[in-house]
């Protein structure tokens, strides 16, 4: 478990709606730093996973796990509010 992922949905759908392979995935929502407090009903923000474009750079199932593993890091990270630039200087650009 991770301390905070609070009204946070985890989705997977086969690619993006402009049917690119080029997004591993997103993140869909207010980051914690730049929200206030959520109300009762709120729906939840989203962490999305393409399974074909994961699929698609995955040489064998080891390599898929740790693709999506960078990639649920990377989204997780802007659901807390570090961009990419900070991500990349953290290695996980």
């Amino acid at each position: 478990m991770v301390e905070g992922l609070v009204n946070l949905a985890f989705v997977t759908l086969d690619r993006p709606d402009d049917g690119s392979l080029d997004l591993l995935g997103e993140y869909d929502g207010v980051a914690l730093t730049e929200r206030s407090d959520y109300g009762f009903g709120e729906l939840p923000d989203r962490i999305v996973l393409y399974r074909e474009p994961l699929l698609s750079i995955s040489e064998d199932l080891d390599e898929l796990k740790d693709q999506i593993h960078v990639t649920l890091v990377h989204e997780i990270a802007h659901f807390y509010g570090i961009d990419d630039a900070e991500l990349h200087r953290l290695g996980w650009g």
